[in-house]
This record gives C-alpha cells, structure tokens and sequence, in this order.
C-alpha cells in the first residue's frame, strides 16, 4: 500500500475547504448571471415598448408633415422586421402629389430633400428642441419649395431657434436676422448683421 500519509486528514480538511469557497462562488457568479440576464430581459423589453410608442407618434407626425409641406400625397415610416424594432432598419414610404406610393430612394433629389425635412420637423413636432443647426438644407429645393420651407421654419421657430447656413433667397427672407461675410478689402473679412424687424420699422 505504500507509506501511510499522515497529513492526508489536514490537506483533506483544507481541499473540502477551498471546494467549499469555489463552489459558492460558482453558485453566486451564476445567480448573478441571471440576475442579469432577467434585467437586460426587462430593459430591452422596455425599450421595444418605448421605441414602438414614438416610432408611432412620429410616424403620425412625419405623415402630416409631408403632407403640409408638399401641399398634398402621402408618407409613412415602416420597420423592416416588427419583431425585431431594435435592429432593423427604416424604410421611407412616400407618395408626392401626382405621383404613385415608391420608396425614397426613387424619388428625385429635391423630393427626397422634403422628405427628409419632412421627417426632421415631425421628431421638432414630438419633441422640441432650444435649438437647431441646419447647414445648406435647402440646396436641392426648388424655389417654390424653399419658400414653403421658409414658411414652415417661421411656424416651427416659435419653440425652437433656427441657425440656417444657406445661400437661398427664400430662406433668407424667412429669417429673422441675416449674417453674412463680406470682403470689402481684399484678405480682410468682416461680418455684416442685419435686423429684418428693425429694417421694417
């Protein structure tokens, strides 16, 4: 049998200890596994809740707003995968007056222009900001369109501030003060400010 070790009841003591100790904290790193995978359970639950919830209200909102600013047709918002509103995309559902219901991407660049303010003034509609940076957004508009933008930011400037970089006239007329650069010396910039309420009056 060999020798007999006569410190196996001290190292046996001494294992069944540090078993012991491993093994709750095994047991304690996978309750809190579950612990967490309930609570990321409930998170993600909510947030697919809370999603739906202003993915719908926009969606209300983007549809009135197409509708106002392109003086008629229709527009929705569609999840690729309602099951999976988290992960999936977006697709842009619109239909200008005269024309027939296509996705964004067939529209023409101006039309695809209004949609999209379309959509950034129904999220302003859910949810107003203090203020709002739109640099050369009118670009692909035409002019009548550009006027009706103007207009619409006029309505909407009431809860929000409006900073416009652009170089079209009918937005500049929407505004209430006009900034512009101006070179009267070659090399030598200076900036130009001008008050439309104090030009009136």
């Amino acid at each position: 049998m060999g020798e007999v070790n006569v410190r196996a009841i001290e190292e046996y003591r001494k294992d069944r200890e540090r078993y012991q100790f491993l093994k709750e904290q095994r047991n304690d790193l996978i309750t809190a596994r579950e612990n967490l995978k309930e609570v990321i359970e409930d998170i993600t639950e909510t947030m697919k809740k809370q999603f739906r919830k202003e993915f719908d209200i926009i969606n209300e909102y983007f549809s009135m707003t197409f509708h106002q600013l392109f003086g008629g047709g229709h527009a929705r918002l569609v999840l690729e995968d309602p099951k999976d509103v988290l992960s999936c995309g977006i697709d842009i559902i619109a239909q200008p007056p005269g024309k027939k219901l296509q996705n964004l991407s067939l529209l023409s660049g101006g039309e695809r222009t209004l949609t999209a303010i379309a959509i950034l003034f129904a999220i302003l509609k859910h949810k107003p900001t203090p203020f709002c940076v739109l640099d050369e957004i009118d670009a692909a508009l035409d002019d009548s369109n550009v006027e009706q933008f103007g207009r619409y930011v006029r309505e909407f400037s009431r809860d929000t501030q409006f900073i416009i970089i652009t170089h079209r006239k009918g937005t500049m007329e929407a505004s209430d003060i006009l900034y512009g650069i101006a070179m009267e010396e070659k090399g030598v910039s200076s900036l130009i400010s001008v008050k439309f309420d104090e030009m009136v009056s």
